[in-house]
């Protein structure tokens, strides 16, 4: 497939003779603005950015800075085009996240040498990205996997919460709800990361677990527990690994999908936006399956009847902005 690149200069000239080169191997965008470049990175997203330093209005330092506090954008190689060849802007480039510089006027051998050994190097860093995320995905769906199968009554939970999430997920990002927040999480990895949300039940007793009828207040305050367990393996986790965002979000959510927006929830009792988001986002997806899954001490409902219960719980157990969401897009839901 053809790679895309983007050449972002207010010179006209450079722009004209940077397509002329590169259009002979690669689909090429020039773009005369910084405030150009944002507004086609809503569109598409490139394999590549060349980038003007010397700019009116944003100049490539600021708008490397903009890009890389996006996580949308954030992994967007980004080669610096200039004039300055000084080793303060060279070093101050490469410390806000530049991959190289190319000096203008350019040649057309080293432009597109340069290029091609970054395209290489991506590619390269790309599959296995993409092989060690499968593995990590799959171990992480395992664990899960193992712990669902001591819970009889929630088979096929993990799957269908998965499913939930990228609905919800994409709408609160289309409809503005947290959009912000979000544009900066890799969603695929908080997805995954969501299927630890009750890795907590491993500490509880099979006997509670699976009791068919009531529980005690006592055997209920040990299924509460789970969610704190939760977030202490997962800190003994965070403490043995590198791994930050992924296993982040993972305690988060453990820790968090049972809290309530009226403070009625566990463990902590938090209340509105005190609840991290990724535990608002979760508890809703979570309350939706349980309500229509089937359990040995319940029925399942309809799916009419639970986005009916849900809506009711709006500003009480859920996030009225995420309800609001949901009930926008809860056909969706149906599986």
């Amino acid at each position: 497939m053809q790679k895309t690149i983007f050449v972002v200069d207010d010179s006209l000239s450079n722009l004209s003779l940077a397509e002329e080169v590169l259009e002979k191997k690669y689909r090429v965008v020039t773009l005369s603005s910084a405030k150009k470049l944002f507004m086609a990175l809503e569109k598409q997203i490139p394999d590549l950015i060349l980038l003007d330093i010397a700019m009116p209005d944003m100049s490539g330092f600021d708008a490397i800075k903009q890009l890389k506090n996006n996580g949308a954008y954030a992994q967007i190689p980004v080669i610096f085009l200039t004039a300055l060849t000084d080793s303060f802007n060279e070093a101050l480039g490469i410390q806000l996240g530049a991959v190289d510089f190319i000096t203008k006027p350019f040649s057309e051998p080293v432009l597109m040498n340069r290029i091609k050994n970054h395209i290489l190097i991506e590619e390269l860093i790309g599959e296995k990205t993409a092989q060690l995320t499968q593995l990590k995905n799959g171990i992480v769906f395992t664990m899960a996997d193992i712990v669902e199968s001591r819970d009889k009554n929630t088979g096929g939970h993990i799957k269908r919460l998965q499913h939930y999430l990228k609905v919800l997920l994409s709408a609160m990002t289309m409809q503005n709800a947290y959009a912000d927040e979000i544009s900066k999480w890799d969603i695929d990895a908080f997805i995954s990361s969501a299927d630890l949300h009750d890795l907590g039940k491993i500490c509880v007793p099979d006997s509670i677990l699976n009791k068919p009828g009531a529980l005690t207040e006592q055997e209920f305050d040990t299924i509460k527990s789970h969610a704190a367990e939760g977030e202490k393996i997962i800190s003994q986790m965070i403490g043995r690994t590198d791994e930050t965002e992924f296993l982040h979000n993972a305690k988060l959510i453990a820790a968090h999908h049972h809290e309530r927006w009226d403070g009625a929830g566990y463990p902590r009792a938090l209340t509105d936006t005190d609840i991290p988001l990724q535990g608002r986002i979760v508890a809703l997806a979570d309350a939706y399956d349980a309500l229509v899954s089937e359990r040995p001490y319940k029925k399942a409902v309809s799916h009419e009847e639970a986005v009916d219960t849900i809506m009711k719980d709006a500003g009480q157990h859920f996030d009225p902005l995420i309800a609001e969401v949901f009930y926008k897009v809860n056909d969706q839901f149906k599986l």
